[in-house]
C-alpha cells in the first residue's frame, strides 16, 4: 500500500484540533479563518483515503479511532520539525554546528592556535575538529568532503586552483637557522641561500624538490640533504649541534630555542610561499566555516611580514 504524502501544515492544523477539541478556537488560536482550518482537516482526510479523523458534533469536534491513531505520529513529525528549525537556526548564528578543518605542520606555531582561540571565544558550541598534514593530502581531504576548510601553502610548487576557492592569508617569508656562533652571524643583514652552498643541509626530506629547500634549487644550487628530519623541534636539536642548516619558514620562527640562530634569507624572486584557506569552488561553506575564515584573516593580519 502506497503512503500518503502528508503535509507538515496539515498535521500542524490537526494537532492544534485536537488540543483545542474546536475548528473554531483552532482557527482564533492558528489566526487563520474557521473555513481556512476546515479546508485543511479535509485535505488530510482525503490524504489518507477518506478516513475521518473527527466526529463533528453541534458542540467542537471528537477524534475518531483514526485520528487517535495518527495524533503521536503527527506528534512525532511536529518535533522533528522543531529540532530541525533549532538545529538550522544555530547553524545560522553559529551556535551550534561543527568545523572540521587541517592545516599544514607550522601554521599550528602561531596562525591556527590564534584563529581558533578567537573562533572558540566567539562561538563555544561549535564542535571543532583539527587535521595536521602536507598540501596535498589536505586538498583530498577536502575534496572527498571530510574537511570544510584547510590551511595549505604553496612550498613545493602551486596549488591546482581550478578545483579550489584559495582565500590568501599572508605571504611568508624564510629564515636560515644555524648554531649560534656561526660566521654568518656576524653579517649586517640578510642571507643569500648561495652562501651556504656548501653546508650540510637538514631538511624533512631527501631530496630538496616539493620542500622549503625548493628556494635553494631557485637560486642556482642544490642543496646536500645530510639528514631527513621530520619533526620541527628535533631540527633545531640536529642545529644546536652543528650537524648542519635548515630552512624555517616564519610562522614557526617565534619558537626557536636560544642556541640556535635564524637568519632572514633574502628574498629575490618574490616571498618563498604563499599560505591560503583552501575550500572546494562551488561547494557551500558551512557558517562555522565562514566564521574561522575570518578568524583565520584577523590572526594572519598580526602576523609580521
Amino acid at each position: 500500500m502506497d503512503v500518503p504524502d502528508l503535509s507538515s501544515v496539515w498535521l500542524r492544523v490537526f494537532l492544534e484540533v485536537a488540543r483545542q477539541g474546536s475548528f473554531t478556537v483552532a482557527a482564533r488560536t492558528l489566526g487563520w479563518t474557521q473555513s481556512a482550518v476546515s479546508r485543511q482537516i479535509s485535505s488530510l482526510e482525503g490524504a489518507l483515503s477518506g478516513a475521518p479523523l473527527f466526529d463533528r458534533l453541534p458542540r467542537g469536534v471528537r477524534l475518531t479511532e483514526a485520528g487517535r491513531v495518527l495524533v503521536p505520529y503527527a506528534e512525532a513529525v511536529a518535533e522533528a520539525l522543531q529540532g530541525a528549525g533549532r538545529e538550522l537556526a544555530a547553524l545560522r548564528e553559529v551556535a551550534g554546528g561543527r568545523l572540521r578543518f587541517g592545516a599544514f605542520a607550522t601554521a599550528d606555531a602561531a596562525l591556527v592556535p590564534h584563529a581558533l582561540a578567537a573562533f572558540r571565544a566567539r562561538h563555544p558550541k561549535v564542535g571543532v575538529s583539527r587535521e595536521e598534514g602536507f598540501t596535498p593530502a589536505l586538498l583530498d581531504r577536502l575534496t572527498a568532503g571530510h574537511l570544510d576548510l584547510a590551511v595549505v601553502s604553496t612550498t613545493g610548487g602551486g596549488i591546482p586552483s581550478p578545483e579550489y576557492a584559495l582565500h590568501h592569508l599572508l605571504d611568508e617569508s624564510l629564515y636560515v637557522a644555524v648554531p649560534s656562533g656561526h660566521p654568518l652571524t656576524a653579517g649586517p643583514g640578510p642571507v643569500r641561500l648561495g652562501q651556504l652552498a656548501d653546508a650540510d643541509w637538514i631538511s624533512g626530506g631527501p631530496r630538496p624538490e616539493g620542500t622549503l629547500l625548493d628556494a635553494a634549487l631557485r637560486q642556482g644550487f642544490r642543496p646536500r640533504v645530510a639528514h631527513v628530519v621530520g619533526e620541527w623541534t628535533a631540527k633545531q636539536g640536529y642545529v644546536a649541534a652543528g650537524l648542519g642548516v635548515t630552512l624555517v619558514p616564519a610562522l614557526a620562527a617565534g619558537s626557536v630555542r636560544p642556541d640556535v640562530t635564524l637568519l632572514p634569507v633574502l628574498d629575490e624572486g618574490g616571498p618563498a610561499r604563499a599560505v591560503y584557506a583552501a575550500t572546494v569552488r562551488g561547494r557551500s561553506l558551512a557558517p562555522a566555516a565562514e566564521a574561522f575564515l575570518g578568524a583565520l584573516r584577523e590572526a594572519a593580519a598580526r602576523i609580521p611580514a
